[in-house]
């Protein structure tokens, strides 16, 4: 391993040919998921640092590795000339590339793979820029979270893909909401309404059983995807537990359904979800979530607080905090908040020291996993409750091959769907 978590900070050589490029102080990235996040994602890697080559590169699907690479390639040129021996594709893809002698690996498959490669990334001693959500269920937020432990005693960094996070203007109002400026938080209002989910469905002779045909339309099967409200609306259930202080909910009670999405044939996950998260003290957190073509689009948080209120909208880039009648709106850096992510892991890890964001990138996964399993039963589900849940989606991510006939559960019942 060329940089280890703990290394001192070292002067960056700089050339250009391939075969000058890379020396003893070259960061080699590995790419895990090569489908439009992750080589977004590979691209920042590569703009995060000028010493950084992509070493790595493995995927299920041979089409979807090279359609990556050959994009990258023309951005990054040599930086991203991935060698034949190590272009891996496979289930097993993922272990050849933490095995090729990458330093960093970037984990932006299907999302019910994460925890598989989380554990074995912490494993090989990699650090980690892993994409939300980081499991589909608790078991394998369980897993995230010893992980994350695991981690933190080998000095490796995890990084996670709650780009927000990462976001100059929802740092500053988060944190001036997290300092006090509209008091002690008593409700929070959160949104995700969109249209037709972003992957295009492909129903051309669907073959449902067939492992391939589901993992290539895999925003549409929960056990892949958690379903929306995980894959996709879990940014606003993030930024509204950051507006609580990141403090977990004690329960919460759902409705959801499918009104738009009717095709039988189109998966198994709903198309809108509402959640009541209760907090301690008596505090709410109200999350509305759909995606349903030609409706009114919504994304944004907006808090209450003993001192007045908050409005973050993201369509519209907007951050207010109304302080007892007093208006603070941002007016400072708008940065790539995507870039952000990326430029701050190997800054720390060029200084040796540890990003350490696992617990929470588990814990956000997990309040969205909590709003789906209150919603698929109907029924009011705590939080201690839902972290001891037995319930796993789909088989075994270990044991997946192309063979695999995966029959497609029924679509969630509330008041008949059962908790595990």
């Amino acid at each position: 391993m060329a940089v280890t978590a703990g290394a001192l900070p070292f002067n960056i050589i700089h050339a250009q040919p391939l075969n000058k490029r890379i020396n003893a102080d070259t960061l080699k990235v590995g790419l895990i998921g090569c489908g439009g996040r992750g080589s977004g994602a590979a691209s920042q890697a590569l703009n995060a640092d000028p010493n950084v080559v992509l070493h790595a590169m493995g995927d299920l699907f041979a089409d979807q590795l090279q359609k990556s690479l050959t994009n990258l390639q023309e951005i990054h040129g040599d930086k991203a000339n991935v060698s034949p021996e190590h272009q891996y594709v496979g289930f097993d893809a993922y272990k050849k590339v933490l095995a090729s002698g990458v330093d960093v690996v970037i984990l932006a498959t299907t999302p019910s793979f994460r925890p598989l490669h989380i554990e074995a990334a912490v494993e090989a001693g990699k650090h980690i820029f892993c994409e939300k959500p980081v499991a589909v269920d608790a078991a394998g937020i369980r897993k995230v979270l010893e992980a994350s432990k695991k981690a933190k005693a080998k000095n490796i960094s995890i990084v996670s893909g709650f780009c927000w996070r990462f976001h100059e203007p929802k740092r500053a109002a988060f944190g001036k909401i997290n300092a006090g400026a509209i008091g002690k938080v008593s409700t929070v209002y959160n949104t995700y309404n969109t249209g037709a989910t972003y992957r295009t469905w492909q129903p051309e002779n669907p073959r449902l059983e067939s492992a391939e045909w589901q993992l290539r339309n895999w925003p549409f099967f929960n056990w892949l995807s958690g379903d929306h409200l995980v894959e996709q609306a879990v940014h606003s259930v993030d930024m509204m537990s950051w507006a609580f202080g990141d403090i977990n909910p004690v329960s919460a009670v759902a409705t959801g359904g499918r009104q738009v999405r009717t095709d039988p044939k189109a998966g198994n996950i709903y198309d809108h979800f509402a959640i009541t998260y209760e907090y301690p003290n008596g505090a709410k957190g109200f999350h509305i979530s759909r995606q349903q073509p030609g409706c009114e689009n919504s994304y944004s948080v907006e808090a209450w607080g003993s001192k007045g209120n908050a409005l973050i909208d993201c369509s519209k880039n907007v951050h207010q905090i109304n302080t007892n009648g007093k208006l603070w709106m941002y007016k400072g850096e708008q940065n790539d908040m995507y870039q952000t992510e990326h430029n701050e892991l190997f800054a720390a890890i060029r200084k040796g020291k540890i990003l350490s964001q696992g617990d929470e990138v588990a814990h956000s996964s997990m309040l969205a996993i909590l709003g789906r399993m209150a919603a698929y039963t109907g029924k009011k589900i705590s939080w201690e409750d839902a972290m001891h849940s037995q319930e796993m989606l789909g088989p075994d991510p270990a044991a997946y091959h192309f063979d695999l006939t995966i029959p497609v559960t029924e679509v969630a019942k509330p008041g008949v769907t059962s908790f595990k």
